[in-house]
């Protein structure tokens, strides 16, 4: 079978549709169609069958897929020799992060990538929590940054090659004059009762309030949702109302803010290096995920994380 048609397939497992496969290849739709036919022939069986307006792959079909991402992985491992051959990693790497994720770990990750010239880091920010879905990306980036929710299943199931980097504790962010600034840690119970300023459905710090719901069966009164922490913080500092934020990139100094850690419950986030197989078998792109996960301790090492 051909490899370029066995991507094309694969492709369409991943991101659903001919036409978002025509744009990755850089094909027209009816291009994708004809090859994905002549695919079906060398098979010998129907791959994909009409879904409403599209089309869905038959269980055939996402068994050829399954072995499509083997063969890719297969033919990336033998360009990573190739290279290595030739003197070790080379070439474009694409990241995306989340944005505090970005603040905490991309200065001196892109430092560290300097060390390997041949190798150029290309990095944007975007929040898959909210408004991206970490399975989309995967297909667009080469390494994504993001936090690991419940779907970290889901990406096990996919095949996804997850490279954990680090642990950040959420914390309390609440006013200096705040009643319970004078404590140094807070539990679900010191919090009944108080005004949040929350987050996004779906975010860590949401999730946070959400267990505190159920650790103390009182509900959470949110007055305000904001995406971005920088304005979460001037509106506690304010006085509005408490948060959830991270430890590690939250400002505290001269700014009317304190934190403090909430104890009896999981308060923290994992964040986790998501990578298609066949991509981190590349040799630039192991450089990068090792540099990465290298920044990540430093980070860790500089707050006394575990």
């Amino acid at each position: 079978m051909e490899p370029r048609r066995l991507a094309m397939l694969r492709e369409l497992a991943e991101r659903g549709t001919v036409g978002a496969v025509a744009d990755e290849m850089n094909v027209t739709p009816s291009a994708v169609s004809q090859q994905l036919k002549l695919l079906e022939g060398e098979a010998g069986v129907p791959l994909i069958e009409p879904a409403g307006r599209g089309v869905r792959l038959t269980a055939a079909g996402r068994a050829l897929a399954e072995t499509a991402t083997e063969v890719a992985v297969a033919l990336e491992r033998a360009e990573a020799r190739w290279r290595e051959y030739l003197g070790g990693p080379a070439g474009d790497v694409t990241l995306t992060v989340f944005p505090t994720g970005g603040e905490m770990l991309l200065p001196g990750l892109l430092t560290r990538v300097v060390a390997e010239p041949a190798v150029n880091l290309l990095c944007t920010d975007r929040d898959p929590t909210q408004r991206f879905d970490v399975l989309d990306m995967v297909a667009d980036f080469d390494i994504v940054v993001a936090d690991s929710p419940a779907a970290t299943e889901e990406w096990h199931e996919r095949g996804l090659q997850l490279v954990s980097l680090l642990r950040e504790p959420l914390d309390v962010a609440l006013p200096e004059s705040h009643r319970l600034a004078a404590k140094q840690s807070l539990s679900p119970k010191d919090v009944v009762g108080e005004t949040w300023i929350g987050a996004p459905h779906g975010y860590p710090y949401d999730r946070v309030l959400q267990q505190l719901v159920a650790v103390t069966g009182d509900p959470v009164r949110i007055a305000q949702r904001f995406d971005d922490n920088g304005v979460v913080e001037a509106v506690v500092a304010a006085g509005h109302g408490i948060a959830i934020l991270p430890r590690f990139t939250t400002r505290t100094r001269d700014n009317g803010l304190v934190t403090r850690p909430l104890v009896g419950i999981r308060a923290r986030r994992d964040i986790t290096a998501v990578l298609r197989p066949d991509r981190f078998e590349r040799p630039s792109v192991r450089f990068c995920v090792q540099a990465l996960r290298e920044e990540a301790r430093t980070v860790a090492d500089r707050h006394g994380a575990v």
